[in-house]
C-alpha cells in the first residue's frame, strides 16, 4: 500500500470507506444505519441544566439517520456516525463534547489522514522526511504514530520556519511547515472537531470552509453593492496568524470541547515552536503557524465572535479568514464599524493594518477584495492578481525556453484554465491584455530562435505567426475559454 505513494499513484483505500468508525462506548453493527442496535449513550453531564455535555454515542431516530449525511456531505465518515451528525443539529450553543480522543487516533481516522497529507503533497518538516519516505512505511509509521497518540507519549516537533515574497511588498510571509506525521495527526485532530465548530461559524465567514470560498465571498459582496451598500470598511488583520493569543482562543474552544486530551492536543501544537534555518528553536508564545493544517480552523474559531456580534449590529460583513470588508450604505454607520472593529481587536489582543484598513466609497474610490478590484459598480482582476499570474508564467514563456510549442501549451494552460475559472467574468479587456502579453512573449521567443532580435510587436510577426496560429498549437486564449480562437 505504502508503494503506491512512492511512486505517484493514489494510495488504495479500504473498500468499506464510507462505513463509520464505533467509538470505544459502541458495540459493532453489522446491521447497517437503519437497523443500528440501540445503545446505551454516555450518561450526560449538566451544570445546573444550561451547559449540556454530548458523548459521542448519543441515540438517533433511524429516520433521521436517512438523509443526515445529505447536509453534511464533507464530513469524516470514518469519524462522524449518523447518531454523532444528529446529536450536532440538535446541540445549543452550550452544549460541550467530550470522549473524542478515541476518534483522533482511530486507525481509519489516521490512515485517511494521511490520504489527505499525500494527496495535498507539500515539503518536508524539520526532519527532513518527505511524504513519498513516510509512504514507503505507510503501515509501521501509522501504526508508531497510532500508538504514541494512545498511550500519550505524542510530542509534535516544531514547525519548519519558510518566508516567502508578498507580491508588490518588500515585506515576506512566514510559513510553519510542520512534519509529515505531525500533518497526518492534525488532519485526523480536525476531522474530529470542525464538525462542532463549523456548526457554529456565521454566515459572514468564507475562508477555509466546506463549501465556501472565494467565489461565494465576492457574489455576496456583489449583491450588497447592488443593494445600494456603497461605502466600505475595508479591513485588515496585521499578521492575525501570528498574533492570535492562546489563552483566550483555548478559551473559545473550551466552550464545545471539554475533553482534555484533545485539549492538550491543540494546546501542544500552539507551543510547538518553530525551526529557522541557521537559528535556535524559537517558541511560539503565541499565534499559530500558517502552513499547519490545524491553522485555518483555529483562525476561524477565534475570529468567529467577531462574526456574530457584528451581524448581531446589523452590519454586513463579509470574510475571508483575516481579510473582511464591511459594508454600509452612508459614510457616517461606516465609521462606526471602524470605530467598533478597532475596540475589539484591541480587546481581542489583535491590530487593525494601519495601511491596509480604511473606509472608502465604493463608487468613486473603490477597494481590492480577494482578487477582485470593486469600484463603479463593476469589478476586475486587481493589479497584483494580473502580476502574479504574469509572474508564474514567465518561465515558460522567456525568450531562452527551448520547448517546443506544444510543450510549452501544456505548461501554460493548466494555470490559465485555473485563472479564468475564477477571473472569467471580468471585462474583455482584462482577458484580452494577458492574452496579448503572452502571445508578445511567445512571438519573441519564437525570433530569437532565428537568431532574430525584437519584441514581437512587428506588423511582420503578427502576420507571420497571428493570435489562430497559437490556438492551433494548443494555447488556451483567456478572452475565448478555449484553444479554438481567431
Amino acid at each position: 500500500m505504502g508503494t503506491d505513494g512512492v511512486h505517484g499513484r493514489w494510495p488504495e483505500e479500504p473498500p468499506d470507506g464510507s462505513q463509520s468508525v464505533h467509538s470505544s462506548q459502541e458495540a459493532p453493527n453489522p446491521r447497517g444505519a437503519k437497523e443500528r442496535r440501540k445503545v446505551e449513550p454516555r450518561k450526560p453531564m449538566t451544570d445546573n441544566g444550561t451547559n449540556r455535555s454530548a458523548g459521542v454515542a448519543a441515540t438517533t431516530p433511524s429516520k433521521q439517520a436517512e438523509d443526515i449525511y445529505g447536509r453534511w456531505p464533507w464530513v469524516e465518515y470514518t469519524v462522524w456516525t449518523e447518531r454523532m451528525l444528529a446529536r450536532l443539529e440538535q446541540s445549543e450553543p452550550t452544549t460541550k463534547w467530550f470522549g473524542l480522543w478515541d476518534k483522533v487516533w482511530a486507525e481509519r481516522n489516521l490512515r485517511k489522514g494521511y490520504y489527505a497529507v499525500w494527496r495535498n503533497k507539500g515539503a518536508a518538516g524539520v526532519d527532513q522526511q518527505t511524504i513519498q519516505q513516510f509512504g514507503a512505511q505507510e503501515q509501521w509509521q501509522l501504526d508508531k504514530l497510532r500508538e504514541q497518540l494512545r498511550s500519550g507519549c505524542y510530542q509534535p516537533l516544531p514547525a519548519r520556519r519558510v518566508w516567502i515574497p508578498k507580491m508588490g511588498s518588500p515585506e515576506k510571509r512566514p510559513l510553519g511547515i510542520p512534519v509529515v506525521r505531525d500533518r497526518v495527526t492534525q488532519t485526523a485532530l480536525r476531522n474530529v472537531i470542525e464538525p462542532i465548530f463549523e456548526h457554529d461559524f456565521a454566515s459572514s465567514s468564507y475562508g477555509f470552509r466546506p463549501g465556501r470560498g472565494c467565489r461565494e465571498a465576492v457574489t455576496q459582496v456583489e449583491r450588497l453593492l447592488k443593494e445600494g451598500y456603497i461605502w466600505c470598511v475595508d479591513a485588515d488583520l496585521k499578521s492575525y496568524f501570528d498574533t492570535i493569543p492562546h489563552q483566550r482562543l483555548m478559551e473559545l474552544i473550551e466552550e464545545r470541547i471539554v475533553d482534555g486530551k484533545v485539549l492538550r492536543l491543540i494546546e501542544q501544537y500552539l507551543k510547538a515552536g518553530v525551526l529557522e534555518q541557521m537559528k535556535v528553536w524559537q517558541p511560539t508564545d503565541q499565534g499559530t503557524p500558517q502552513g499547519a493544517v490545524i491553522s485555518p480552523l483555529l483562525a476561524n474559531i477565534y475570529l468567529n465572535p467577531l462574526d456574530h456580534s457584528v451581524a448581531g449590529k446589523g452590519w454586513k460583513m463579509v470574510r475571508y479568514a483575516d481579510d473582511f470588508v464591511v459594508l454600509c450604505q452612508t459614510e457616517t454607520e461606516a465609521k462606526q464599524v471602524l470605530e467598533y472593529l478597532r475596540a475589539w481587536t484591541t480587546a481581542a489582543g489583535l491590530t487593525l493594518h494601519p495601511v491596509k484598513t480604511r473606509v472608502v466609497n465604493a463608487q468613486s474610490q473603490g477597494f481590492d477584495f480577494l482578487g477582485w478590484t470593486f469600484r463603479g459598480g463593476k469589478k476586475w482582476p486587481r493589479k497584483k492578481s494580473v502580476l502574479k499570474l504574469r509572474e508564474s508564467l514567465r518561465r515558460y514563456t522567456a525568450r531562452s525556453n527551448g520547448m517546443s510549442m506544444a510543450m510549452i501549451a501544456a505548461k501554460l494552460n493548466p494555470t490559465l484554465r485555473g485563472w479564468r475559472g475564477y477571473f472569467g467574468q471580468s471585462p474583455p479587456t482584462s482577458l484580452r491584455d494577458v492574452d496579448g502579453w503572452i502571445r508578445r512573449r511567445l512571438r519573441a521567443m519564437l525570433r530569437r530562435r532565428e537568431r532574430r532580435q525584437a519584441f514581437g510587436l512587428t506588423p511582420s510577426d503578427h502576420s507571420r505567426w497571428p493570435n489562430r496560429w497559437f490556438g492551433k498549437q494548443g494555447l488556451y486564449s483567456l478572452e475565448h475559454g478555449t484553444c479554438e480562437y481567431a
